[in-house]
C-alpha cells in the first residue's frame, strides 16, 4: 500500500506554522488566532512537521560535549544522575574545586528536610563543603559511614560531618572509633559497641550517601596517605588485583572487596550495604582515580557520579578498549 503524504498546500501551511512557532516564538494559541485555525489543529500540524523531518534544532554550547559524556556514563552504568565539569589542565586542585562545587549542587537538589546524609571523609567532601553557600537551612542529620583517621583532621569523617551539618544548618552525629584497628577481633569488638553500632545503623538507613573514592596507585594514592605501605607492598597489592579504595575497603576492578587482611580490620559500613541507600553520590577526579571510579561503578556502589571531563573521558576510553 502506498502512503500518500501531505499535499503542497498542507506542506506550505505546516512550514508557515513551524516558522511562526520556532522562529517568531509565537505560542500555539497565537498561531491559531492569526491563521484562523483551532489550537488542536496547530498542535497536530507541528507534530506532523516534526515527523516529516521539517524541524532541526541546533544547540551551540561549550557544554554539549560534557552532556554527551554524562549520557554515555549514565547509560553504561545505569546512573540516576551524572555531572561532568570542565577540567583545568595542570591544576588538579582547581579541578577538584569545580567538581566539589558541582557535587554540592547535586546534593542540594537531592536532599529534603528530615533526610539523613551518610558521608565519608576525604578531600572530595572537603571541596564540596567549601563550595556550599552559607545561607542554607535544612533539617537534616549528617552521619559518618566510617571510623576516624588520626592526623588528618580536615579530611577526617567527624570533621567533615560537623562542617557539612553546620553549612546545611542541620546536626551531626559523630563516631568515636578509628577507621583501622590492629586486629579483626578488635574490629569486631569495636563494631559491637552500642555507640558505634548506632552510628552504623543510622548510616545504613540514610536517604543519601556522599563519598569520595580512593586511589591505590600514583603519588597521590589517598589510601596510602592514611595506611602507609612500602612501594613494593603497594605493587604486590596491585598485582593481586586491587584497583581502588571504597570507604577504606580495598576493591578489585569489578568492585569486589579484596581478601586482604586490612579489610577485616575496618570500622566502616560494608560497600554492599552502601549500595542499598536510595541515592549514592560518588565524587572523584584525577588520573589516579580512573581505575578506582570504574571499580566502584562496576560494584554498583554509586548511582550518581560527579567528576571532571578529562577523568570521565579516560573512563570511557578504558571501557572502549576493554570491549575492543
Amino acid at each position: 500500500m502506498t502512503t500518500i503524504g501531505p499535499d503542497p498546500e498542507q506542506l506550505r501551511l505546516i512550514a508557515q506554522i513551524l516558522t511562526l512557532h520556532f522562529k517568531e516564538e509565537l505560542s500555539q494559541s497565537e498561531i491559531a488566532t492569526r491563521l484562523g485555525l483551532s489550537s488542536a489543529k496547530v498542535n497536530r500540524l507541528i507534530k506532523r512537521g516534526r515527523a516529516l523531518g521539517m524541524v532541526q534544532i541546533t544547540i551551540n554550547s561549550p557544554f554539549l560535549h560534557q552532556f554527551e559524556i554524562e549520557r554515555r556514563l549514565s547509560k553504561r552504568w545505569n546512573l540516576k544522575n551524572c555531572l561532568v565539569v570542565s577540567s583545568v589542565t595542570g591544576n588538579p586542585e582547581t579541578t577538584l574545586g569545580h567538581v566539589g562545587d558541582a557535587a554540592g549542587r547535586m546534593l542540594l537538589d537531592t536532599i529534603r528536610d528530615g533526610n539523613t546524609i551518610a558521608i565519608s571523609g576525604g578531600k572530595a567532601l572537603s571541596a564540596m563543603i567549601a563550595n556550599l553557600p552559607g545561607d542554607l537551612a535544612y533539617d537534616v542529620e549528617v552521619v559518618p559511614m566510617t571510623g576516624c583517621v588520626q592526623g588528618h583532621h580536615y579530611t577526617d569523617v567527624n570533621h567533615i560531618a560537623t562542617e557539612l551539618a553546620q553549612k546545611l544548618s542541620g546536626h551531626a552525629t559523630l563516631i568515636h572509633a578509628p577507621l583501622h584497628t590492629d586486629t579483626a577481633a578488635e574490629r569486631d569488638f569495636m563494631m559491637s559497641l552500642k555507640s558505634v553500632r548506632d552510628v552504623m545503623d543510622n548510616a545504613r538507613e540514610a536517604d543519601v550517601a556522599v563519598f569520595g573514592i580512593g586511589a591505590v596507585v600514583g603519588e597521590n594514592a589517598t589510601y596510602y596517605e592514611v595506611q602507609p605501605a612500602s612501594q613494593a607492598e603497594q605493587d604486590r597489592r596491585y598485582a593481586a588485583g586491587v584497583r581502588g579504595e571504597f570507604l577504606g575497603h580495598l576493591i578489585d576492578q569489578d568492585g569486589k572487596v579484596s581478601g586482604h587482611a586490612f579489610n577485616s580490620r575496618l570500622v566502616a559500613l560494608p560497600p554492599q550495604e552502601v549500595a542499598k541507600i536510595p541515592v549514592t553520590i560518588g565524587i572523584a577526579s584525577g588520573v589516579e582515580k580512573i581505575q578506582p571510579i570504574i571499580a566502584a561503578l562496576n560494584g554498583g556502589y554509586l548511582n550518581s557520579l560527579v567528576t571532571d571531563e578529562q577523568t570521565a573521558e579516560a573512563i570511557l576510553n578504558q571501557e572502549v578498549q576493554k570491549i575492543a
